[in-house]
């Protein structure tokens, strides 16, 4: 239904619909006849980021999208830099200024311009083009040749509208187009933005990577001489205290104090042994026959304890030089000489009766001889041992400090790797990373097609959905009632019917009756009929009718007269009361010949009279209300005597707004209606209304919506 109101509004505004684009048309076709047609050209820049082709073999790695798109943005931010786009306005207005073929000629300001004046201005900008600096507008004559630019739409602003600059997607290319009124301008425009950013950026990347490699540089050789430092001190200190190689040295320690603790326990068997055998041997001599030994011994023993001297000092060596071989054999050499002497001795000295004995004492002899040296050799090797604990103790601080040195160099070495390996590859990245390359110059190209009637149609179309948009807003804010249904949703009141508008100032309602042949008049007077049908319906035999409103004017008055003629029109005997006394238009209109303040008063009345009248009952328009005039219960009195006398009586009550005079009125009807004013909406006041109109109860008949935008009806 929401949708329908809409497309009747449209309706009704059609008119708007069509004059409103039209003229947006016709303006635009004469704002946009003189443009200038436009001209565009474009360039490419090859960046190396994307080509691997570009890149040295062997070093070409994936890149993150991320990353990719970072160094695009930066690259493309970079080129519309205020320095970049001043540099195109410096090359343009120097262009201009030089030559005989300007792209523009001076604007009518700066068009007397003389030969020294220009001199001048193309010294300023060639100055600040090699030194890529912006005009100071705080300069009053950088701030003139600033206006210079701006009247030859070279300033910044102009530059940005007419250059831009893309990234082509998944490629290694960016692209700028420039747009101008002139082929040679837009290519100028493009070519001078490329190479100069290519330019400055080369320098930029080239300064960077020097420094860096600089920088590593110093920081290297500040690195080696660290790390030569420290080796030369780990040195120094070996050469002091007598260490090749420390784990080396430790380990033969060890190794040596294992051996000699072997030797110990073997040379230690070896006493305990031969002591207990010589304990049996002197078991089984008796006292005699060791004394006539012990005698006959001490003579031999002389020569053999020489000998075992001799044989003990080289034993000693031999322990002392961690068991040299060569020593070794000096050893055994004499050991096999003592051995010598003892049979000799034995041979020569000990003969006697106790021959039976002889074997017993040269096991004797020979085994005083072995214990005596595995004695010996135990003092020796007890001293060696010693020794090599010592020597085992003095090594543990020298590890601790060798350490030390050792994690200095490991330390001073991994830094230095470090720094080496950001040497080389920087070193290598500025030999090798790739530049920006111009691939494709712009060129003077045709004019672009023509936007000229595409603009005209836009401005058509784009007005109109402007229209039908601000008409839509209008609508859908618009709270006004306009249709019986719009009525009853918003006042959960029934509505009787409703009233069509009639065009003029006044209606003759005989003529309403009579002329059956007009339109408009028929629609209204069917109607008419349905509204009394309906209030019948409501009625029920009940005589008293009230009209009022919620506001003055919005049509009680001609609801009122009608009904009253429609009536009339059936045969039926109707009286008409004027009961607005504030304004008593049917009193007007009408002129009738008795007024209610006579009828109404606490005296006798002529109701035969009455009943002879028109049918009208006005009033004089005082300052006055109903119970004013009498008391209610002879007012109840007078309408009973009415109620004999007609067959239906219509009261014009005055406004609801008016608060009790009509209220007054509305106590003396059976029923009473409304009448509203469609394209009028209910506001905060109007609402205590509706309130009041629900909790009439079954009195209240319904609304009558008045003025309504209804299509005639086809007969």
């Amino acid at each position: 239904m929401e949708l329908k109101d809409f497309f009747k509004l449209l309706k009704k505004y059609r008119n708007i619909l069509v004059i409103i684009p039209l003229v947006i048309v016709i303006i635009s076709y004469f704002l946009v006849r003189n443009l200038a047609d436009e001209y565009v050209s474009s360039a490419k820049i090859a960046t190396g980021i994307v080509d691997q082709t570009r890149q040295l073999p062997g070093l070409a790695s994936a890149l993150q999208e991320s990353k990719v798109f970072a160094q695009f943005s930066n690259i493309m931010e970079v080129m519309q830099l205020k320095k970049m786009i001043d540099m195109v306005s410096y090359q343009l207005i120097i262009h201009d200024l030089s030559s005989n073929d300007p792209f523009h000629k001076l604007d009518k300001k700066f068009a007397e311009m003389t030969p020294a004046d220009k001199a001048k201005a193309l010294k300023v900008f060639r100055s600040k083009l090699q030194r890529l600096e912006p005009l100071s507008l705080y300069d009053p004559y950088e701030e003139w040749l600033n206006k210079l630019l701006i009247s030859m739409h070279y300033d910044e602003r102009s530059i940005r509208k007419a250059i831009s600059v893309r990234h082509d997607d998944s490629s290694d290319f960016i692209t700028v187009v420039g747009s101008s009124d002139k082929p040679q301008l837009s290519a100028f425009m493009v070519n001078t933005l490329c190479q100069g950013f290519i330019s400055y950026h080369t320098n930029i990347v080239q300064q960077n990577e020097t420094q860096a490699v600089e920088y590593l540089s110093n920081l290297l050789t500040e690195k080696k001489r660290s790390l030569d430092s420290a080796t030369n001190t780990l040195q120094q200190y070996k050469i002091a205290h007598n260490v090749l190689d420390l784990q080396e040295q430790a380990k033969s320690a060890n190794a040596q104090i294992a051996a000699n603790e072997d030797k110990i326990l073997q040379a230690q068997k070896d006493v305990a042994s031969n002591q207990g055998a010589l304990d049996n041997i002197d078991k089984k001599f008796d006292p005699a026959d060791r004394k006539y030994v012990d005698q006959s011994a001490t003579k031999l023993n002389l020569a053999v304890t020489t000998t075992m001297e001799q044989m003990h000092q080289a034993d000693d060596r031999y322990i002392r030089s961690n068991f040299d071989p060569k020593l070794k054999v000096k050893v055994d050499s004499l050991q096999a000489r003592v051995t010598e002497q003892l049979n000799q001795a034995t041979d020569k000295y000990i003969s006697n009766p106790l021959l039976a004995k002889e074997d017993l004492l040269k096991q004797k002899l020979a085994l005083e001889v072995a214990r005596d040296l595995a004695a010996h050799s135990i003092q020796a090797m007890n001293r060696q041992q010693e020794n090599l604990n010592n020597s085992l103790k003095r090594l543990v601080p020298l590890s601790a400090t060798i350490g030390t040195y050792e994690f200095a160099i490991e330390v001073a070495t991994k830094e230095y790797q470090e720094v080496l390996n950001r040497y080389n590859q920087a070193n290598l990245q500025e030999k090798t990373n790739p530049k920006l390359l111009m691939v494709e110059y712009a060129v003077p190209d045709i004019a672009q097609p023509s936007k000229k009637m595409l603009l005209v149609i836009i401005s058509g179309v784009g007005s109109f959905i402007i229209c039908m948009v601000a008409m839509f807003v209008l609508f859908y804010l618009d709270d006004t009632i306009k249709t019986p249904l719009q009525l009853v949703n918003k006042t959960n009141l029934p509505v009787l019917g409703y009233l069509n508008l009639i065009s003029g100032s006044s209606i003759d309602l005989r003529k309403l009756w009579d002329i059956e042949h007009r339109d408009k008049m028929q629609q209204f007077k069917d109607l008419l009929r349905a509204i009394r049908f309906e209030i019948d319906q409501e009625m029920d035999g009940e005589k008293v009718l009230a009209i009022t409103s919620m506001k003055a004017g919005e049509g009680k008055t001609l609801l009122a007269i009608s009904l009253a003629y429609s009536y009339s029109m059936i045969n039926k005997k109707v009286l008409l009361i004027d009961g607005n006394f504030d304004n008593p238009t049917i009193s007007k209109t009408v002129n009738p010949r008795i007024f209610l303040e006579d009828v109404f008063k606490n005296a006798d009345t002529n109701n035969e009279q009455l009943s002879n009248t028109s049918g009208v009952l006005g009033n004089h328009g005082n300052d006055v209300t109903l119970l004013e005039i009498s008391d209610e219960k002879f007012i109840h009195e007078k309408f009973n005597e009415l109620k004999r006398v007609y067959d239906v009586i219509i009261i014009e009550a005055p406004s609801l707004d008016t608060m009790n005079k009509s209220k007054e009125w509305l106590l003396f009807a059976n029923k009473f209606i409304a009448v509203y004013e469609a394209g009028k909406e209910i506001a905060n006041g109007k609402k205590q209304l509706v309130k009041y109109l629900q909790n009439a109860g079954d009195k209240f008949g319904g609304w009558v919506l008045n003025k309504s935008l209804v299509a005639p009806k086809k007969r």
